[in-house]
């Protein structure tokens, strides 16, 4: 669009300087065989007197009354031999007496006279004849050729502008359609959706080759993904069977204060191995929008299954939801294992002889409040990082419990919001949208 802009206004700048140019050079040549003409009808007497015998014509042709074009004749010393002007005076300085054909403008009162000065030798004297056109009475066609110049052009050139800018945009647009659905599929892809790839045979050729590329790149992604997936599950898998044997010969020992450590630690390990396949699962999900789940529900059965372990604590679980069921888009499986992670993490900061409340609002929002420490403010952006805990010195945990609840939150579309209590502690709150 520049271009067009920039070549819009620089064709009619250089074509006028074309025009201009091609009429000046039309009327020097043209001041020049008048000035040649006039030449030809002058003589020499045999008493050394000058004589002009102009016809008809050409008298009427450099007549005052006509004063559009006018003629004089200069010798050697500057003297005025013939004008056509009512004073009889010259067009130009009488020194203007050049060695060969020269081009000169003078001004004659208000008129501007644009001529030639052509030296004229005869039997070994010279005279210059001047010849001149009063530039306000150019001939009319020309004058208004270059007058009307850029008018007629603009009104040309400003249509014709408008439709290069319009075809120019319908082209383009046709162009980087299939690029712009292309990056349209390609916000859908993530390590949850490995599997998109970009048209290919729909892209102009000259983009094919760099498509072709992203998509085996696209293919390597999704292989390196694969078999980080399948590790995770094939190491969670391979180590529940040593967990299970583990358990059963807890069951024999004798000194049963060891047996209750070991089996705390075991049960820990089984956490992080159900965690760890958890996240294998999670790195597949996708929901079906068709999916509902009944919030309150899911959040009375987390309630009843963490119950035993609050109270092991000494430490209080309570559920404060409305009578009736309250539907909400999503996966019923994973929206519990994301609310029990949330009320396991809460459970294990709140302070002994305090309650963990789960609170089941009807806009689709369930909030989990402890009595703990609170949330710091630099702590927030490590908080749903895999792997990351407040106390690396504490084992009853891998931190990938919230982590977890992160990635069930974005499948489902779900916001989760993490602020500080005023009376101490911090709530986590998981919004889903309702369904219908």
């Amino acid at each position: 669009m520049i271009v067009v802009v920039l070549v819009s206004i620089f064709m009619p700048v250089a074509l006028y300087w074309f025009l201009k140019s091609a009429t000046n050079d039309l009327h020097n040549e043209a001041m020049r065989e008048q000035a040649a003409l006039l030449a030809n009808y002058l003589m020499l007497r045999p008493d050394g007197s000058w004589a002009l015998d102009l016809p008809p014509a050409l008298h009427d042709f450099y007549s005052p009354a006509y004063g559009r074009y006018a003629y004089a004749i200069v010798d050697e010393t500057g003297r005025v031999l013939f004008s056509s002007l009512s004073d009889h005076a010259p067009l130009f300085a009488v020194d203007s007496r050049p060695p060969q054909i020269a081009f000169l403008q003078a001004r004659n009162g208000s008129a501007v006279i644009s001529g030639a000065v052509l030296p004229h030798e005869i039997a070994g004297r010279t005279v210059w004849v001047q010849v001149g056109e009063d530039l306000a009475h150019r001939d009319v066609l020309m004058d208004d050729m270059v007058a009307g110049f850029f008018g007629h052009v603009g009104w040309v050139t400003f249509p014709t502008l408008l439709l290069l800018l319009a075809i120019d945009i319908v082209i383009f647009r046709r162009a980087l359609w299939p690029l712009l659905q292309a990056s349209e599929q390609a916000r859908n892809i993530s390590p949850a959706r490995t599997d998109v790839r970009l048209p290919v045979d729909t892209m102009p050729r000259e983009i094919q080759p760099l498509v072709l590329a992203v998509n085996q790149a696209l293919d390597r992604l999704e292989q390196g993904f694969r078999m980080q997936r399948e590790f995770t599950a094939d190491a969670a898998h391979e180590l529940r069977t040593p967990l299970a044997v583990l358990r059963t010969r807890l069951d024999t020992l004798s000194d049963q204060h060891a047996t209750t450590a070991l089996r705390q630690d075991v049960e820990g390990m089984a956490r992080i191995v159900g965690q760890l396949l958890d996240i294998a699962e999670l790195d597949t999900l996708t929901v079906d929008p068709s999916e509902r789940a009944d919030l309150q529900a899911v959040c009375a059965e987390v309630a009843e299954l963490i119950a035993p372990l609050a109270l092991a604590q000494q430490k209080d679980i309570a559920l404060d939801a409305a009578g009736g069921p309250l539907w909400v888009k999503g996966n019923a499986d994973m929206i519990y294992r994301a609310i029990r992670n949330l009320v396991e993490n809460a459970i294990k900061h709140t302070a002994p002889n305090t309650t963990v409340d789960i609170v089941v609002k009807p806009e689709g929002t369930v909030s989990i409040l402890d009595h703990g420490p609170g949330i710091q403010d630099e702590e927030r952006q490590h908080l749903f990082r895999r792997f990351w805990r407040r106390d690396r010195r504490r084992t009853d945990g891998a931190g990938l419990g919230l982590s977890i609840v992160r990635r069930i939150a974005d499948a489902h579309g779900a916001s989760v919001v993490v602020e500080n209590r005023p009376a101490g502690g911090a709530s986590f709150s998981l919004r889903f949208a309702l369904a219908e």
